[in-house]
């Protein structure tokens, strides 16, 4: 059985790469997903490269292998159904959850994470609108862009949010951009480095590197509007 080292390591990996579309995972960039030091990176490397979990190249950096991509996503499916447990079962907020899924999705067993999710009802998305990995691997499908980028013609729904660190979920719940709040884009001030939204009548401003943190789909709302004037 992999070690809790080995399995942060590849879920780290597998996370960086995703969001670089899949770009090798620099030794750096994991250092700081770990908060590790690079140099424990570099030996860390070299030994999921001679277990055949990754693929590592010194200057460029890492890409998991078949190996390595399977049980990375063993390890989120864990993690994501933990933390939809929590929040049904416990009633956690999504900005509790985080941390102590960390710790239990190295002790349980896929034989009790199948469980949870049948008890769940396969549900295909965290409560940060991350996928989960089904139990043959494969994942959701779901189209979403960021919020630095939506049209503001076109009303969006909330989806995903990258930064789940606990700091960024509360001001996002203080500022009412909670998962699946549906709101407008009022302005993208690009020069200024900032976008303007409206949720439920309430006006945030956001720096545009928050906004390229959410990620946001067309509002239910206006999918029904479009299939009415057709």
């Amino acid at each position: 059985m992999p070690s809790l080292t080995i399995e942060n390591y590849v879920k780290a990996i597998y996370k960086v790469c995703t969001l670089q579309d899949g770009q090798s995972a620099s030794t750096g960039r994991v250092a700081t997903d770990l908060n590790v030091s690079p140099g424990s990176v570099t030996s860390m490397l070299k030994t999921l490269s001679e277990a055949g979990l990754v693929t590592y190249t010194p200057y460029e950096g890492a890409r998991l292998t078949e190996a390595g991509t399977i049980l990375a996503l063993r390890v989120l499916r864990r993690h994501r159904l933990i933390e939809l447990f929590l929040v049904k079962t416990l009633e956690l907020t999504w900005d509790e959850i985080h941390e102590e899924a960390e710790h239990m999705e190295h002790a349980v067993s896929d034989f009790l994470v199948d469980r949870v999710d049948r008890f769940l009802g396969f549900p295909e998305t965290d409560p940060h609108g991350d996928p989960i990995p089904r139990s043959d691997g494969s994942l959701p499908d779901r189209t979403s862009c960021s919020l630095a980028v939506w049209d503001m013609q076109r009303r969006f729904c909330l989806v995903r949010v990258l930064d789940q660190s606990t700091d960024f979920l509360r001001y996002l719940s203080d500022s009412g951009l909670s998962l699946g709040a549906e709101g407008e884009v009022l302005a993208c001030r690009t020069e200024a480095g900032v976008v303007v939204v409206r949720v439920n009548g309430k006006e945030t401003t956001l720096g545009r590197d928050v906004a390229e943190k959410i990620l946001v789909e067309e509002s239910v709302s206006d999918r029904g509007n479009e299939r009415n004037t057709l």
